[in-house]
């Protein structure tokens, strides 16, 4: 099969943030215990956070990690875990069926923060509680001022704000497995309202809206429409969710989904245009795609789960090769859309649909989908450039006229280096590319995800089992069947 990719140097998409890398941790399974906190651990550091899990963090340069939920904010009364450990309560966690000791609040969780060189996005709690206690943590964690939630910081040892800048404004409070779900014009009454306060105690601060939980969702669209319209002046951005899966082992198919993600995106910015333009606004809503990933493997185990235990194993996805391809493919689909998407959280971090496993008390390894997050994460900051690709397409199942190969440009900001991050979907046949518009630039290096199965893994047992491949650099650029490639060009 041949391919072509043009690369317009002269145009670009737009300047990425950042924060397109960011990253969850969420109050689940043994994300938190067992994850990024094991007191006891040989590599616990004096506050208990595994330092060899933390190294593997600041190898993927996260800049932000979205906390502390998820489903399991709707139901979190933030106070249970701040001050003295020895007085935190044990409660049950309700949209987890877990015990939560409350080891691990935001005192811990922000210093930690720190320490992993990354920023806090925090969740306010808009299912069992609302504006009043969402304007009470903002005080908490940001605020010099000598007034009540201020003080009490100081008193548990924290003189100086924690200056957390991006808030969520809830979690999927359209879903009915939502504690304390809301209707559309619940929602945006709540959303607005609470806004405003949060913005009252600190307007330096961005808001994230809740949108629909996903475009399967029955009230998709309308939620957007009736939040945006009554929150639009006081949000900054409306967060997306939606995971991916190959739950019938339709590869191809599969290796469709960065297509569906696309659609997605593009309607709900079509939705924030919309409002716009009803409200004659000179703002334009940026978007927060801040739960994505793959997420099926561990469906069936999560039942068999006996409920009310502390960090149970749950949604421990193993991933394979394809996942990891498919996840580099989404990569590149937020980037051609970063001009809109400027927050986007993998989600999650560590253990729970995560790119790195612990074993507690034991070692740490990287799964397959680490690789295409640390190569875009690290090689896929500076500006995305308008990138043109002619290939074949193909049709299976929910994936429909599919281009076979999909790229992305990113040039630095010294525009000594262009990134191309490229995908081959089709299973069974290379792409030979022939690339154009990259004169006075030199392939210096071609890294892939690639292999003869499809289905393999790592593990504690396995680690290296898949892993990148470095291929020579000669005159042309092939991408195996079923490859996801980070191409390095240098400037003559």
């Amino acid at each position: 099969m041949k391919a072509k990719i043009n690369i317009n140097t002269q145009t670009d998409i737009s300047k990425i943030d950042d924060r397109i890398y960011s990253s969850f941790i969420e109050h689940l399974g043994r994300a938190v215990y067992g994850g990024i906190y094991e007191p006891g651990h040989e590599s616990a550091d004096d506050m208990g956070f595994r330092q060899d899990v933390m190294k593997l963090i600041k190898e993927l340069k996260v800049p932000m990690v979205r906390y502390p939920g998820g489903n399991f904010v709707s139901g979190y009364n933030w106070e249970d875990g701040v001050g003295d450990k020895a007085k935190r309560p044990r409660k049950l966690e309700l949209a987890w069926n877990s015990i939560e000791t409350n080891e691990v609040g935001i005192d811990e969780f922000q210093e930690w923060a720190k320490r992993a060189e990354t920023d806090v996005m925090m969740a306010v709690n808009l299912g069992t509680r609302g504006a009043d206690d969402a304007r009470n943590l903002v005080e908490y964690c940001n605020s010099s001022t000598d007034t009540y939630y201020a003080d009490m910081r100081r008193k548990n040892g924290f003189d100086e704000p924690f200056g957390i800048k991006v808030w969520c404004l809830g979690n999927e409070m359209d879903g009915d497995w939502q504690i304390g779900t809301k209707r559309p014009a619940e929602y945006a009454r709540l959303a607005c309202e609470t806004a405003k306060l949060m913005k009252m105690v600190d307007p330096s601060i961005e808001l994230v809206a809740c949108g629909s939980s996903g475009p399967q969702m029955e009230s998709f669209g309308h939620w957007e429409e009736t939040v945006l319209r009554e929150a639009y002046d006081h949000v900054d951005y409306l967060s997306l969710h939606s995971y991916y899966g190959n739950p019938d082992d339709n590869s191809q198919q599969y290796l469709g989904s960065a297509a569906i993600m696309d659609k997605f995106i593009k309607d709900v910015v079509a939705i924030c245009d919309k409002v716009k333009e009803e409200k004659k606004s000179e703002k334009s809503i940026m978007l927060s795609f801040d739960e994505w990933n793959v997420w099926f493997h561990s469906n069936e185990q999560d039942k068999k789960q006996k409920p009310w235990q502390v960090a149970p194993p749950l949604l421990e996805d193993m991933y394979n090769l394809e996942d990891a391809i498919v996840v580099g493919d989404l990569m590149i689909t937020l980037l051609k859309h970063s001009d809109r998407v400027k927050i986007a959280c993998l989600a999650q971090l560590v253990n729970v649909i995560a790119p790195i496993m612990t074993e507690t008390g034991g070692g740490v390894w990287k799964q397959t989908i680490f690789y295409p997050f640390l190569y875009t994460s690290v090689n896929g900051r500076g500006t995305a450039l308008k990138t043109e690709v002619q290939s074949e397409t193909f049709t299976e199942g929910k994936a429909e006229n599919v281009p076979c190969v999909d790229s992305v440009a990113v040039i630095s900001e010294d525009k000594e280096t262009i990134s191309v991050f490229a995908v081959n979907r089709k299973l069974d046949e290379s792409a030979e590319l022939d690339i154009e518009g990259l004169e006075g630039y030199k392939l210096v290096s071609h890294i892939s995800m690639e292999g003869d199965d499809l289905k393999a893994g790592n593990s504690m047992a396995e680690p290296d089992k898949v892993t990148p491949v470095t291929h020579e650099v000669g005159e042309g650029v092939s991408l195996a069947a079923a490859s996801w490639n980070y191409l390095s060009y240098k400037k003559m």
